[in-house]
């Protein structure tokens, strides 16, 4: 099968492709009738599972409440329908535009590769054959980040864990960040998986734990570049930040505006999105954009024959959301004030779409 996907009689401006991303006419508009290109389309996505444990008690870490004795009683019943229910979620991410859905997904809250491996033979995604690169992070929960690819679509060449490093606290444990590189459309990409620490004790208490995070994304960045200066980099993940937050806008140095973005600049691809009250997550009534997707300059300002950031956005589907209650609006989670909702997550998806004109 084809690393690909071909889509054909897209009717667009000629040299639409070089206008930057961010304008209106982002992607080819078929309004406009005077030119017919072919189009190949990739979509690479992020979803925060919500705590996707099996129901063994492991004696490392911190699982206890996602055992059958736990506080959750989380037993078979329940782990087998948090499967069906992330494969179903993760099978409908993309298929606006691309019939078979996502060539990339980066997760986090996953416990172990086991999960991982249940998750990707169930029904819903099975002929996909994802493939899985996970490490163990030394998180006290047992929590780590994970990349699933479709490998007729992303061709792996390289992978590594980078461990979170906090200098003002050096002893404090968290998420490893996953960095995967390979080839995307024929083209390589590099991939870096996130899951920053937590807002547990305030956001501005707990501010310097996250800008440590943002340092060792930075740090992968630099070197990436250093090697290659139009590295084409992704960078996802729940940041427990928001766009605007200080450690993904200076520490990262992830900006607003596409037309601002050059060299080995970053794009913040939901930023504008946050802007227009739009978020992944809700709590206590505020919506957050935690879960994001941010690009290096080559992915923004490439030619029209080259791979390209089309348009990013929150999977807020109406099967991922309470349709009533105090909730209503909100993700549909698994555990919500100690009853087990037989729901998805506490965090939509977000996606981008990666086109490039065909030859």
């Amino acid at each position: 099968m084809k690393n690909k996907i071909l889509f054909t009689g897209l009717i667009v401006l000629i040299g639409l492709f070089s206008v930057r991303c961010g304008s209106k006419s982002a992607f080819p508009d078929s309004t406009k009738k005077t030119n017919i290109v072919n189009v190949e389309l990739s979509c690479v996505a992020f979803y925060n599972l919500e705590n996707l444990f099996d129901t063994i008690d492991s004696p490392n870490t911190n699982d206890t409440e996602y055992t059958p004795n736990g506080a959750n009683k989380w037993n078979t019943h329940k782990y087998k329908s948090k499967l069906k229910r992330m494969s179903y979620a993760i099978s409908r991410i993309g298929l606006d535009h691309s019939p078979i859905g996502a060539a990339i997904i980066g997760v986090s809250e996953v416990e172990n590769r086991a999960v991982l491996e249940d998750l990707v033979k169930q029904p819903d995604i099975a002929d996909r054959s994802y493939e899985i690169v996970h490490y163990d992070s030394p998180d006290r929960r047992g929590i780590d980040v994970a990349l699933l690819y479709n490998p007729r679509l992303f061709v792996v060449s390289n992978t590594k864990a980078h461990p979170y490093h906090m200098e003002e606290n050096p002893n404090f444990q968290t998420r490893d960040q996953l960095l995967v590189s390979g080839y995307l459309q024929n083209e390589k990409i590099h991939v870096i998986v996130n899951h920053w620490p937590s807002r547990y004790g305030g956001e501005v208490a707990s501010r310097p734990s996250r800008m440590a995070a943002a340092r060792v994304t930075k740090s992968i960045v630099d070197s990436l570049q250093k090697t290659d200066p139009h590295a084409k980099i992704i960078i996802m993940g729940d940041l427990n930040d928001d766009p605007s937050n200080v450690s993904v806008a200076e520490t990262l140095g992830a900006k607003k505006n596409a037309a601002d973005v050059t060299g080995t600049d970053l794009y913040n691809t939901l930023w504008a999105t946050h802007d227009k009250g739009i978020g992944s997550l809700a709590y206590q009534g505020q919506w957050n954009l935690f879960d994001q997707i941010i690009i290096s300059a080559p992915l923004v300002n490439a030619e029209r024959t080259a791979l390209k950031f089309w348009k990013a956005e929150v999977f807020n589907r109406p099967f991922l959301t309470n349709q009533e209650g105090q909730d209503k609006g909100t993700p549909k989670r698994t555990h919500s004030r100690g009853v087990w909702l037989d729901g998805y997550s506490d965090h939509y998806p977000t996606l981008i779409y990666l086109i490039k004109e065909a030859h």
